[in-house]
């Protein structure tokens, strides 16, 4: 018998691709993974610069001629250098080069003693101090001082003021802003731009008349915004020009101005008791707050969610006591209870909080004659019970004694 035999059934071919069977990641997988972690690095490397670029302070003090702020003195120093002048700055005036040269102190009364007898020493052609205070100017301006207004020294407001006077400087520049602290001219001296009773700018000639000091009330007219203002640039120039070489001092603001020289704030022109005052007002300002603060209403009562009574608080303490096994510290409760109730009963005082032992048991003796008192002291105040069934006992010798103390 010949028969078929069944052709099995053709068996689908999975297509052909081109796809990649690898499991490694893909530059654009490991792309897009990592560009958030990149973006946060960025960012946080640009606010670290720029947190870098604001924290670098470049201010600098007032007439320093480094400077390019409305205070600064570049401008002039610049000025000075486009000329041919050679400027320079020092954090010492000690060590600047004495000659053909002018030196520039913003604040002589920050140098100390020694400092300004070396500078006078120096034999600088020409000295420029800056609103200087009665110890520089006997030191490098001798016979100039304060011009006294008042009982004070003067000071007068900045405005353009005429030179009035011969100084070769201040004729060629005429008008200028001057003002600032004012000084007397002194026998030898010549002043310039007269403000009342004193002086905003005053020379001084020195030695042998090659040498001079300048002395200035203000050094706002050397400022970069003032320096176009009137005469203030050729009067400048003038001044600190005359000299081949300029040195400038860069004061050490770090050391405190003399009581004398330093500019008084609003704080020196208080009365001495103007604490007190301030102490009063504040007081006054607690008890006006107290008087007109909410005051709180009596207290208001609040019914309990749950009322537990006394018995359970008993038990449940009662059997922490069990689980514990602590029985001396059970014993003692029961026994100062108990001490407690017969100490008024017997007329026996509490001091602190608890009655005398002794005089608690021979009023208990006295109560109960056929009892010894011995035997009283060693069961109110005996050794802690060594068992459950000690305790029990304890417990009801002490319920039979306050009964027979009570009814005897």
């Amino acid at each position: 018998m010949t028969g078929t035999v069944p052709t099995p059934p053709p068996v689908a071919q999975a297509p052909a691709t081109d796809a990649p069977t690898s499991l490694a990641p893909t530059t654009r997988g490991l792309w897009r993974r990592a560009r958030w972690y990149l973006a946060v690095l960025a960012a946080l490397l640009i606010g670290a610069a720029a947190v870098s670029a604001l924290g670098q302070d470049r201010r600098f003090p007032a007439l320093d001629p480094r400077s390019y702020d409305r205070d600064g003195a570049h401008a002039v120093v610049a000025l000075l250098e486009r000329q041919g002048l050679k400027a320079e700055s020092t954090t010492d005036p000690t060590t600047a080069p004495a000659g053909q040269d002018t030196l520039v102190l913003p604040e002589p009364d920050l140098l100390s003693p020694a400092q300004l007898r070396a500078v006078a020493a120096a034999r600088h052609r020409r000295l420029v101090l800056v609103a200087p205070g009665p110890s520089a100017l006997t030191a490098l301006a001798p016979g100039i001082r304060l011009s006294d207004d008042a009982g004070g020294p003067a000071y007068a407001a900045l405005r353009s003021t005429p030179a009035d006077c011969t100084l070769t400087e201040a004729v060629r520049a005429g008008s200028a802003q001057q003002g600032g602290m004012l000084y007397t001219s002194g026998s030898r001296g010549e002043g310039c731009y007269s403000r009342g009773r004193g002086y905003p700018l005053v020379r001084l000639p020195v030695g042998d008349g090659d040498r001079d000091v300048i002395v200035l009330g203000s050094g706002t007219f050397l400022h970069n915004r003032e320096l176009a203002e009137d005469g203030n640039a050729s009067l400048a120039l003038g001044l600190l020009g005359s000299q081949p070489r300029l040195t400038w001092h860069l004061p050490d603001y770090s050391v405190p101005l003399p009581d004398d020289a330093r500019t008084k704030t609003f704080g020196d022109f208080l009365p001495s008791g103007w604490h007190w005052a301030a102490y009063q007002l504040a007081v006054a300002a607690v008890l006006a707050a107290l008087w007109r603060g909410r005051r709180l209403g009596p207290v208001v009562s609040e019914n309990l969610p749950v009322v537990v009574r006394a018995a359970e608080t008993t038990e449940g303490r009662a059997r922490l006591y069990r689980r514990a096994r602590a029985r001396g510290r059970a014993a003692e409760a029961l026994r100062g209870a108990t001490a407690h109730r017969l100490a008024p009963a017997l007329g026996v005082p509490l001091r602190a909080g608890a009655p005398d032992s002794d005089a608690l048991c021979v009023a208990v003796a006295d109560r109960l004659p056929g009892r010894p008192a011995g035997d009283v002291r060693a069961l109110l105040y005996g050794p802690p019970p060594t068992d459950d069934a000690a305790l029990l006992r304890l417990a009801d010798d002490l319920d039979a004694l306050e009964r027979q103390v009570r009814n005897p």
